[in-house]
């Protein structure tokens, strides 16, 4: 099954606007172990789910290719609009029919995304397109144990967001639970047996109020709530911000405050 949550025009120049680059300690994991199963030279990169593009422009300056493929030709659209990275193309497509020769791809990657695939047809056509010792990481994030840190008033602002999401939860599609999860499940499934999962990457970086309310409004379960009650969705995100400047003491949505995520990481090499 193919989900379809993030093919708007509008919701795309959301996701591009406020989705964050998977952190460097992330693609540091991910090289050193391409480096360490297969070696080099580094030849093509296929980053699945690619959205508008931001894993994909984190790893182009370490291959010769780079090919983001999504379902959404709006997120693609988004995606193009990016320039100086002549290396990477885009394609829509799904990650259940790649469109590569056998034994092509040297990475294989997903960056918050594997949890919308169809298990086991993703699986069987990525141990079919990857090189021997070619490498799968499938990469995300925990939003369960986002923390948020404003001078002293980080429970409070911390309490906002939990109770946000919240309210959103009847709105959240089954798969986000698989990433919440850090993808045990697929994880499990995956047939080759030189493989790892890394489950606890924390990573502490600064974002403005303007922009972790834009992060929510790019959630699939807002969308699918906004999608019910545009006015009272829209509502929401205003009363947040207003909630967290309040707290905080500024009026400035462009204040940053600090942000701790946990990111994780599967990793898995194709044997000979």
């Amino acid at each position: 099954m193919s989900y379809r949550l993030f093919e708007g025009k509008d919701h795309a120049s959301i996701y591009q606007k406020y989705r964050f680059t998977p952190p460097d300690e992330l693609k540091k994991i991910i090289l050193q172990y391409l480096d360490t199963k297969k070696g080099q030279p580094h030849v093509l990169a296929v980053d699945l789910g690619c959205g508008t593009g931001q894993n994909s422009r984190l790893l182009a300056p370490n291959f010769q290719e780079v090919v983001g493929i999504d379902i959404s030709e709006g997120q693609l659209e988004e995606a193009r609009a990016v320039p100086g990275y002549p290396n990477i193309t885009y394609r829509k497509g799904t990650a259940e029919e790649l469109l590569f020769p056998d034994g092509s791809v040297d990475l294989l990657t997903a960056a918050s995304a594997a949890h919308w695939f169809d298990q086991s047809r993703f699986l069987a056509e990525a141990s079919r397109v990857l090189k021997p010792r070619g490498c799968m990481a499938l990469l995300g994030f925990s939003d369960n144990n986002t923390r948020l840190r404003y001078q002293t008033c980080g429970e409070k602002l911390n309490h906002i967001y939990e109770e946000v999401k919240q309210m959103l939860l009847p709105y959240t599609s089954s798969p986000v639970g698989v990433a919440e999860g850090k993808l045990e499940e697929l994880y499990r499934a995956i047939p080759f047996p030189d493989k790892e999962r890394i489950e606890c990457i924390l990573v502490n970086s600064p974002i403005s109020v303007r922009n972790l309310v834009g992060f929510m409004e790019s959630w699939s379960m807002f969308q699918a709530y906004y999608k019910k009650d545009p006015q009272t969705a829209e509502d929401l995100l205003l009363n947040t911000q207003k909630r967290f400047l309040d707290v905080m003491g500024v009026t400035s949505p462009d204040t940053e405050m600090e942000r701790q995520m946990e990111y994780f990481c599967v990793l898995a090499s194709k044997p000979l």
